[in-house]
């Protein structure tokens, strides 16, 4: 967006005088003309050096007078040079108050008398005198602004006069005068009948704050072997500008990509607030985007978080646009109304009050009818007053109430039954933990000596037993392949202790083992649980439960249920999509900047995948995983939330095993299997997100590898890549530091090698952070389906909490969910996560972002075939979700599984795949 803001000038009188912050240009007289439409074009014209094809003379430098009201039609003075337009684009701001229109206004003109902006040709040739790019010189953008298409721009020209042997411009130069920044869009030089693109969608810095102009490139992309001579130090001095020295405080203007480590998460001069490090050898994690903020600690090294409003730096170029923006503060003010009730009955009461019955949850909703308008039947007072009384109780139910999550709208009792339990390990919004269960006993691998015997106490009498419900035993479940793991013991129990001993707010909690049963008719269903304490000498500490039909059974079942769903959202949130979505993601896009020009084949390719990622990034570190953050406040780790994560990170996550067929076959979900498309056959075929993603892994994979080799078409031309080669480096050993010397890393000396790390990349920016992240309100958003924190452990027969349980199950169940305030704080943001903004770029609109990028027609019919296989898959999906011999999928009363559906209108859909990580 183009922020106006006026320019530093003085006024005297009828005069207008440049202010000294802006060096004297020279202009030739400028003419003006009434033209049609009532615009005036002011064009300027500067000579750079002719040059006389015949002799080899050089001409003097004289400015070009023009009698002529339209010079660009004129003829050059010069028979040895020509005339170059340049048509420049930026984009204004879109919402403008009162005093901002002003300050467009006076904007406008600054840049109508050539105050606003110069831009300078850089030719692809070289200037024998210099032995660099041979350039024009700076010329100032003028007239006032020509109507586009596209409202949000506006559009500028400035005429250059330049040799005939010029040469083909490969980048452009650009200062902003102004006092505040501009949006460029793209700039079009139209040299000779040729339009030639300079792809901008960046913000210029005011020369005010860096006197170095900017540099845009040409859309053609180029490995570094290819680059032109007349760039090619450009293109190396590009890079380093956004490397920055890794020194001092980052400034909101700056575009400077770095890494720290997670070293601003806590604040260690308040004792509650006292957070880990992660990034160094005891907490190992992906580094994030360096910000310089000062440090208020030396041991640790604790980076100050800040005012409480204040944003953390992120480049300019990462931003948030306003629509995001805006999208962001609706959520905001809808969290605040949906609070305000809890909030304020915690405040009267002095503490956070529980659910008492389930009525008090399903009043958390907007009814199925809406109160509408009703004709008044007389138009008296007490008419007004009624109608009055009707707006506003319509403006609390949509301000004060939450839309019904999906998972209960048209069944309100799914949630209780088994089946849809072990539905939601599949086509959930977590279904990337289920595992086949492949051996018994199940073992622990953690050290004996800390956490007790190994051997799990699900041993193979305990599922004999529940299996032989099915007819089977347990020999054939394990041959058939019909046996499914849940397994989060050996993540959980060395926190286990440490989060049940919280004080200041409690919660309780297991290590969980859950084991299921896939049974012939395609239904999954739990057929036993384990949750595990830290071993004691004075008391058990496996326990195992099972379904039953007595009523005592069927209550502790439901507890145990919700147990495991508890840990399910912690894992979910933590692991899965935090950390192997946003952290991981996070290094890829800093090497990706810092290592890859503008102009690098890969670097496009990877630009629509990167959106808005390290902006959302930073706004979870202010606010969401921090110290005292949501995380920590409504989900069952607590303060040990981001420890945790670091665990996971340290145990279990390799990059070789995030794309898609790999972490199937990881699992045994999957086996190798050449015959199909993706190398991997199904061993549950209905289970919706493996089968859905697999046709959006293939589109993705097929792009891919056309695309790299279109660019990579010569031997070794991978390894001959020194910009490549460096950002793999850079990822490996700076952006995964913790993880450098990990063997499992791909190597990159083929096409094959960079098309699997590619589409390891935007499978895990658009189609995996899909899966997991707008799945959260639709599945999460009904409390008892899936608590973020159970505050009570199952009660045994020796437990002075069992007669009440005896006495009111109902209530032991509701009073062990998390209280109204924090159900209502953990909804609000899983509303907002799960919210597309109304500018959301989605993966199959890849082939429209692309093709304004791309002046090579071959590499637009890639994007555009994509588009198209999307187009596909989706009817593919939407065919799938009919068929009732898919049990996860369709049912009397169950939500279909479109989570990976590309398509989707902004809001809370449950739906659409964006091309990158936004929310």
């Amino acid at each position: 967006m183009f922020i106006a803001s006026p320019v530093k000038t003085n006024f005297h009188g009828a005069s207008l005088v440049r202010s000294p912050v802006f060096p004297a240009i020279t202009r030739r007289r400028t003419h003006r003309v009434s033209l049609s439409r009532r615009q005036v074009r002011a064009v300027i014209s500067r000579e750079e050096k002719a040059v006389d094809q015949e002799d080899g003379k050089k001409s003097t430098n004289k400015p070009l007078i023009s009698s002529s009201p339209f010079p660009w039609q004129q003829r050059s003075k010069y028979t040895g040079s020509k005339t170059v337009t340049a048509v420049v684009k930026i984009r204004k701001k879109m919402k403008e108050k009162l005093t901002e229109r002003l300050e467009h206004q006076l904007e406008l003109f600054m840049k109508a008398i050539g105050q606003g902006m110069l831009i300078q040709l850089v030719s692809e040739e070289i200037d024998p005198e210099t032995g660099k790019g041979r350039r024009s010189l700076e010329t100032p953008v003028l007239g006032l602004p020509k109507a586009v298409k596209d409202p949000r721009c506006l559009e500028f020209t400035a005429d250059f006069t330049v040799p005939f042997d010029f040469g083909k411009p490969g980048a452009i130069l650009v200062t902003n005068l102004l006092s505040t920044e501009i949006c460029l869009s793209e700039i079009l030089i139209r040299d000779s009948g040729e339009t030639i693109l300079f792809p901008g969608n960046t913000w210029i810095h005011s020369r005010n704050d860096n006197p170095q102009a900017r540099i845009i490139f040409r859309s053609q992309p180029c490995l570094p072997l290819h680059t032109p001579d007349g760039i090619k130090e450009l293109r190396e001095k590009d890079l380093v500008s956004v490397r920055g020295d890794g020194k001092g405080e980052r400034k909101p203007h700056e575009r400077v990509y770095d890494y720290d480590v997670y070293n601003d998460l806590g604040d260690p001069r308040k004792k509650e607030r006292v957070r880990p490090v992660l990034g160094v050898p005891e907490t190992p994690y992906p580094r994030r985007c360096r910000t310089g903020r000062p440090l208020v600690s030396n041991d640790p090294p604790c980076e100050s978080r800040g005012k409480e409003k204040e944003e953390f730096y992120v480049p300019r170029d990462e931003v948030f646009e306003e629509i995001k923006r805006d999208t962001f503060r609706a959520g905001r003010f809808k969290a605040l109304f949906h609070n305000l009730v809890p909030s304020i009955a915690a405040a009267l009461s002095n503490l956070d009050i529980p659910f008492s019955c389930f009525s008090d949850i399903d009043n958390l909703y907007k009814s199925n009818i809406v109160l509408g308008h009703t004709e008044p039947k007389d138009t008296g007072f007490g008419s007004y007053i009624g109608g009055f009384m009707n707006g506003i109780l319509n403006v609390t139910e949509t301000l004060l109430k939450y839309d019904t999550p999906a998972v209960i709208k048209w069944d309100r009792f799914a949630w209780l039954r088994d089946n849809e339990f072990g539905r939601q390990a599949l086509a959930g919004v977590n279904p990337v933990n289920i595992e086949l269960l492949k051996e018994l006993p199940i073992r622990s691998n953690l050290d004996p000596a800390l956490y007790g015997p190994q051997e799990s106490a699900l041993t193979e009498e305990v599922i004999a037993r529940e299996v032989e419900h099915y007819g089977t035993t347990i020999e054939k479940a394990l041959e058939e392949k019909r046996l499914f793991l849940v397994d989060y013991h050996d993540i959980l129990l060395p926190f286990v202790e440490k989060i049940n001993s919280i004080k200041e707010d409690p919660r309780k909690t297991y290590a969980s083992r859950t084991i299921f049963y896939y049974s012939k008719n395609g239904a999954l269903r739990p057929l036993a649980i384990e949750l595990s304490l830290p071993p004691s000498a004075e008391s058990e500490n496996k326990f195992v439960y099972t379904h039953g039909h007595d009523a005592t059974t069927h209550w502790i079942w439901k507890l145990a249920k919700a147990h495991v769903c508890s840990n399910d959202a912690g894992v979910h949130q933590l692991v899965n999509h935090w950390l192997r979505t946003h952290a991981s993601m996070e290094p890829y896009i800093i090497a990706t900047n810092r290592q890859l020009s503008t102009m690098h084949p890969v670097y496009k390719l990877l630009h629509p995948h990167m959106r808005y990622t390290l902006e959302i990034n930073a706004r979870a570190r202010k606010s969401l995983i921090n110290g005292g953050g949501i995380i920590e406040s409504c989900f069952t780790p607590a303060k040990y939330a981001m420890e945790l994560s670091s665990a996971a990170y340290k145990s279990m996550w390799r990059f070789d095993m995030e794309g898609l067929p790999a972490d199937l076959v990881r699992r045994g979900m999957a086996e190798e299997d050449s015959s199909e498309e993706c190398g991997v056959k199904l061993v549950i075929e209905d289970y919706p997100y493996a089968a859905d993603g697999l046709l959006i892994w293939k589109a993705i994979k097929d792009l891919v590898e056309s695309y790299v080799k279109h660019f990579y078409s010569e031997p070794k031309s991978v390894t001959s890549d020194l910009e490549l080669q460096a950002w793999w480096d850079e990822i490996k050993n700076k952006g995964h530091y913790d993880k450098k010397d990990e063997p499992w890393w791909p190597k990159l000396n083929t096409t094959q090698d960079l098309s699997q790390i590619l589409t390891n990349m935007i499978w895990i920016a658009s189609g995996q952070h899909a899966a997991i992240n707008f799945g959260q309100y639709p599945f999460g958003g009904y409390v008892p389906n899936r608590p973020t924190l159970l505050r009570k452990l199952i009660p045994h027969e020796t437990d002075p909490d069992y007669e009440m349980f005896m006495r009111n199950p109902q209530y032991s169940f509701l009073s062990s969910l998390p209280t109204q305030l924090q159900a209502t704080k953990v909804m609000a943001v899983q509303e907002t996560l799960s919210t597309h903004s109304a500018d959301e770029e989605y993966l199959i609109e890849l082939g429209e972002v692309q093709r304004h990028w791309f002046q090579d027609e071959e590499v637009v019919k890639y994007f555009n075939k994509f588009s198209e296989e999307l187009v596909e898959i989706e009817k593919t999906i939407n065919k799938r979700n009919k068929d009732k011999k898919l049990k996860n999928r369709t049912g009397a009363g169950m939500p279909p599984y479109e989570l990976l559906l590309p398509t989707s209108p902004h809001g809370v859909t449950g739906r659409g795949i964006p091309n990158s990580i936004s929310i």
